[in-house]
């Protein structure tokens, strides 16, 4: 009588506090979630939440199947990942490469998770920056490139992470935080700080300054998250980072932020793979820690639907 998409289903209602986001979640239309919902009341012959409240109100006998829910879909979690390494899936080289520092945040949370899960894959981690990393992943170098920015290649797979904002970090005092946001003609006479890496994959000259012929007065390079908040905080640029990653920066008052135009400047993270692993076990459970790790331990990102296509960065709805 009850299934385990019906235990998920309660799960996201209770994770997103609204039907819509529930269904997206859960790549479902809104009736067929409703519909789901209220199937499962008809058999049950109760109801499971109030529906006029947000977020849901969880019934007695609601908060009953959470209990059950948050028991068994782990349960069989495990049995899945169990069964794929007995069909002979568990062992292999997972080989990550990171375009960008500030994803350490969240990917060693989800690192140390996996080495759990998935003690006999051997992991190796190394940075992006000194190296064109695509190439590498082609040629079977390295397994898997964390990057924002994809560039198309034969056999290479980008699996979508969740969107980001890429916000501009100001120190407290500059002239820019009287702005609500601010457009591309206000970054002429401002010194650029940027992660090394080629201009041409920084999406705020691909996307924001470039379409109006315009630049920065001048560009400087640091490697380290913490090394630009520092140069911004004394006043010795501005730099352009994701929302994730000025959080902790942005509560302590030594830096602030503000929107890059109206709309805010909205890109998509991606893990890069090679299409032949496409299904391997121990990469597809990867993907998935990793997309609910990163949602454990970062504010301000929002999920990717299935119905998104290609590989453009496109704002959320809202």
């Amino acid at each position: 009588m009850i299934e385990l998409r019906h235990l998920k289903t309660l799960q996201a209602l209770r994770e997103t506090g609204s039907l819509v986001e529930a269904a997206d979640r859960l790549y479902l239309t809104q009736s067929a979630l409703s519909h789901q919902i209220k199937d499962l009341e008809d058999r049950l012959d109760c109801k499971l939440f109030v529906r006029k409240t947000r977020p849901p109100r969880f019934t007695s006998a609601g908060r009953r199947l959470l209990t059950l829910a948050d028991e068994a879909v782990p349960l069989f979690k495990t049995a899945e990942r169990d069964i794929a390494r007995l069909s002979g899936g568990e062992a292999g080289r997972l080989h990550l490469c990171i375009e960008c520092h500030s994803c350490f945040q969240w990917l060693v949370p989800c690192i140390n998770r996996y080495r759990v899960n998935w003690p006999e894959v051997e992991l190796d981690l190394s940075g992006g920056f000194n190296f064109t990393p695509f190439p590498a992943l082609a040629r079977g170098d390295i397994d898997l490139v964390i990057t924002s920015d994809p560039v198309e290649m034969a056999g290479i797979h980008y699996a979508p992470l969740f969107h980001y904002e890429a916000m501009l970090a100001l120190a407290k005092n500059h002239r820019l935080t009287k702005r609500a946001y601010v457009t591309p003609d206000e970054m002429a006479g401002e010194t650029l700080i940027t992660y090394p890496i080629d201009r041409n994959r920084l999406d705020i000259f691909t996307r924001f300054l470039d379409p109006y012929d315009l630049e920065p007065e001048d560009t400087r390079t640091a490697e380290l998250t913490p090394m630009m908040v520092q140069l911004v905080a004394s006043g010795r640029g501005v730099a352009c980072l994701p929302n994730w990653a000025l959080t902790e920066y942005l509560g302590s008052d030594v830096i602030t932020a503000r929107k890059l135009g109206p709309d805010g400047l909205w890109c998509k993270l991606y893990a890069a793979i090679r299409e032949e692993q496409l299904d391997t076990p121990f990469m597809e459970d990867f993907l998935s820690t990793a997309v609910v790790s990163s949602f454990e331990s970062l504010s301000g990102i929002v999920r990717i639907n299935d119905n998104e296509e290609g590989l453009g960065q496109v704002p959320p709805a809202t």
